[in-house]
């Protein structure tokens, strides 16, 4: 199923003030204190430093979706993966728990210590210091190559161009990301007032068709585009949370990011004590290398 997402008009009646002057934060080019495992210093797009925390409370992927992807790849245990941009090890855990073989690569070395702390229990597991575009590690080697949330945050062409060297023959790429569901009504209510303050806020490539890019230089082809809705009980603090790591959000909203959560906060049912549900939908394309 190929899927295209529409934008939606939305309130902008308010605009955020001060939004200019502190974008520096989360600018790209930062330069990480981690090297590649070829001894460089290499610079990142987007530094996770100050959200590794907060990161790490984001939802997990549908689970159901992963059972379609791996499934399709022949997945079984011993698989071999590359899990580029690990993170905090969020997808890492779910491949894991499938018994699959995972080098997970990850340069931010907040992010990779959570990351590792939740992989402990999996041996399997073994983490890289390194970046999607140039792993060190050994070509033709590996059956899958996943991105978790990190294919908008890497120089995506060279990341391809690594990705296609460390697969073996007709190998698998896979991208995949977690979206709001922007049908819910709480979704829409949080639009509402995301755009109050920033009625240009531009979600950023990961909501675009991935295929064209993935296809771009005869490298591979896209074969499925997987999708399925999935409802997370989560505990409303720890939402509110999460959003905090949303550096979308925050490089556009810089002094007002402050004042957009607290306007999502006042979002919720206060006379409510349990859980949240909140809607997602896990969208991934997959790809086979071409010959």
């Amino acid at each position: 199923m190929r899927v295209s997402v529409q934008l939606r008009p939305y309130d902008r009646q308010r605009r955020c003030e001060n939004t200019r002057g502190n974008r520096g934060v989360f600018v790209a080019g930062g330069l990480d204190r981690n090297q590649a495992n070829q001894g460089r210093t290499v610079k990142l797009q987007w530094d996770y430093t100050d959200l590794a925390d907060a990161y790490r409370k984001r939802p997990p992927y549908s689970e159901a979706l992963l059972d379609d992807l791996t499934s399709h790849v022949a997945g079984r245990p011993g698989l071999r993966v590359c899990d580029m941009g690990a993170g905090t090890g969020n997808l890492t855990v779910s491949l894991a728990a499938r018994g699959f073989q995972i080098a997970a690569v990850e340069p931010n070395a907040a992010m990779r210590a959570f990351g590792q702390e939740r992989t402990a229990p999996f041996p399997e597991v073994t983490w890289y210091p390194s970046v999607a575009e140039e792993t060190g590690l050994p070509p033709s080697h590996f059956d899958l190559v996943a991105f978790g949330s990190s294919f908008n945050v890497v120089r995506r062409d060279e990341a391809l161009r690594e990705s296609r060297r460390i697969l073996r023959s007709r190998g698998w790429l896979t991208c995949l990301w977690n979206f709001r569901d922007l049908d819910d009504p709480m979704q829409q209510r949080i639009e509402q007032v995301i755009h109050s303050f920033l009625p240009d806020y531009r979600y950023g490539t990961r909501r675009d068709d991935q295929t064209p890019l993935i296809e771009a230089g005869d490298r591979f082809r896209v074969t499925e585009v997987f999708e399925r809705n999935h409802v997370r009980r989560v505990d409303p603090a720890e939402w509110l949370d999460a959003w905090k790591s949303h550096a979308t959000l925050r490089r556009q909203a810089g002094d007002c990011f402050g004042a957009i959560l607290g306007s999502i906060e006042a979002l919720l049912p206060h006379e409510t004590a349990g859980p949240l549900e909140v809607r997602y939908i896990t969208r991934a394309w997959l790809a086979q290398k071409r010959e």
